[in-house]
């Protein structure tokens, strides 16, 4: 039994070392799906909803700005198209092994994207509060020698959060992966008794794969979209409130 886990494939190579993957593709159509998904929830919007669309699109909107109000404060509340676009596409990205698409969320250079875009908001504040000189400063707090820890600690925000998701997700498609070629096997072994082609059939690959396809791509993939965007919100948030 031979089974190769490679990653994203690699569907062209560009000048310039520029590659087209299937994490980029898979990323391109989510987003047409939720570009199209947010046309149509907000088509024809009136100011009584008269519809379960226009329910379902304003239910949607309050949870993303209770959701930042309630961990942010109220004058925070501009935050919460950002978080709601973050929660969307994290959670999307997640769940698009359900339908064989690649995750492109267990690619660490998807999450290690949107922890960078995380880390240059929590650098906003930070100087905005502090300026340039007092933020260099406190990085030598409270001694000057432990100053490389600190410069250290400003950047394990970042690669803790991209690393988290990333690991969760790609290690439920490594193991879905590994469970689904040795119930192939299993399936060979235990099944080479029937004649022909029925020997072949790999019968035990019904029922266990998608129960961990349940837990992995949706129950993993809600619960660490979540995290992943209640620690953007209260890092956020712990530099927004000092400044």
């Amino acid at each position: 039994m031979n089974v190769e886990i490679t990653g994203a494939k690699i569907y062209l190579r560009l000048p310039f070392g520029i590659l087209i993957t299937e994490t980029q593709v898979n990323m391109w159509i989510i987003m047409l799906v939720i570009a199209l998904l947010c046309k149509w929830l907000t088509r024809d919007l009136k100011i009584r909803p008269s519809g379960k669309r226009q329910v379902v699109a304003e239910y949607l909107v309050s949870m993303a700005n209770k959701f930042v109000v309630t961990n942010m404060g109220k004058s925070f509340k501009s935050f919460a198209p950002f978080i709601g676009a973050l929660f969307s596409l994290s959670l999307l990205c997640s769940l698009s092994g359900l339908f064989g698409l690649y995750p492109p969320t267990a690619d660490l250079s998807t999450t290690l994207g949107w922890a960078t875009v995380t880390f240059v908001l929590i650098m906003y504040f930070k100087l905005k509060m502090n300026g340039l000189k007092g933020y260099l400063k406190g990085l030598t707090e409270p001694i000057f020698v432990l100053a490389p820890f600190n410069v250290i600690g400003e950047f394990s925000t970042p690669i803790s959060m991209a690393i988290r998701m990333f690991g969760n997700i790609s290690t439920g498609v490594v193991i879905s992966t590994l469970v689904y070629a040795a119930l192939a096997w299993l399936s060979s072994v235990v099944l080479q008794w029937l004649p022909g082609a029925l020997s072949g059939i790999p019968i035990l690959q019904l029922g266990l794969p998608a129960i961990l396809s349940i837990y992995f791509d949706l129950f993993s993939g809600v619960l660490q979209s979540f995290i992943f965007c209640m620690l953007t919100v209260l890092y956020i948030a712990q530099e927004a409130k000092e400044s």
